[in-house]
């Protein structure tokens, strides 16, 4: 029996696994769906983070100012839903 392959990434940690089928010798739509789905997890933001050291106070410094954006992302969709 054949089994179809899959694509599968995960991160050291084991919080995120993206799993994609590859139907009908499709691998370059499955490649494309695998890169959507690590896009939406966040992976390549991860890695590129981690491609270089960060001083612990620049990682509070940005992370308050991804929190201040993501607050006031969501109050210009409450004001206009």
């Amino acid at each position: 029996m054949l089994q179809t392959p899959k694509f599968i990434y995960a991160l050291k940690e084991g919080r995120t696994i993206v799993e994609v089928s590859v139907k009908d010798n499709n691998i370059e739509g499955a490649l494309r769906i695998l890169k959507k789905k690590m896009q939406r997890e966040g992976v390549f933001k991860e890695m590129k983070m981690r491609s270089y050291f960060e001083k612990p106070s620049q990682k509070k410094l940005r992370e308050k100012a991804e929190n201040i954006r993501r607050s006031r992302k969501m109050a210009r969709r409450k004001i206009y839903s």
